[in-house]
């Protein structure tokens, strides 16, 4: 195959259905979470779980059998900060979740990803271990809320060491960021 000719992948494929699905999840998870009841909430909590595994599905699928996709580039963060998003808002407005660990964790998610789109057409950075860490801390974090009947102390310790690697690791790619685009300055002799 010549250096200008790439396989084209179609859109339509399983890693960009399952996060569409994931996206056709969140509506449902914020539906079940607001009705009243240990069982709706216990439904919420399948719903979320459900969500969170087309999450790293969607992304080890495209990884294994190149489906990687312009369309998944975007749609998997937003994917992904949609339910997360929507869970983290839903806790605070249900009084369960301070607002600040809400506003704190979406700040950094929104900035991040909204400085992946600058970043795309330049390179992509990679996740770190760090990000994954933060995400999985993240959805353990709300998997603990969304229990019924854990622990309030249980709830903070996992929620706070969420915090505190996602504002960690929202600094280290932001360094990872300007590193990046002072490599693509030096590169074009800017």
């Amino acid at each position: 195959m010549k250096r200008d000719e790439r396989r084209v992948v179609s859109p339509w494929n399983i890693a960009n259905v399952l996060t569409v699905l994931r996206l056709a999840l969140v509506p449902i998870f914020v539906a079940c979470l607001f009705l009243p009841g240990t069982g709706w909430r216990v439904t919420a909590l399948a719903v979320f779980a459900v969500a969170s595994i087309t999450d790293h599905l969607d992304g080890e699928l495209a990884r294994r059998y190149g489906l990687i996709t312009d369309f998944g580039k975007i749609a998997d963060p937003i994917a992904d900060k949609a339910l997360t998003g929507a869970a983290l808002v839903c806790l605070s407005v249900l009084g369960e979740l301070p607002w600040w660990v809400t506003i704190v964790i979406l700040g950094r998610e929104l900035g991040i990803t909204l400085l992946r789109f600058v970043l795309l057409r330049h390179a992509v950075i990679p996740a770190s271990y760090g990000g994954k860490v933060k995400t999985v801390l993240q959805i353990a974090a709300i998997v603990l809320y969304l229990l019924p009947f854990t622990p309030g102390p249980v709830h903070w310790v996992v929620m706070g060491a969420a915090v505190v690697v996602t504002v960690a690791t929202g600094a280290d790619y932001v360094i990872r960021a300007v590193k990046l685009r002072k490599v693509a300055r030096q590169a074009r002799g800017e």
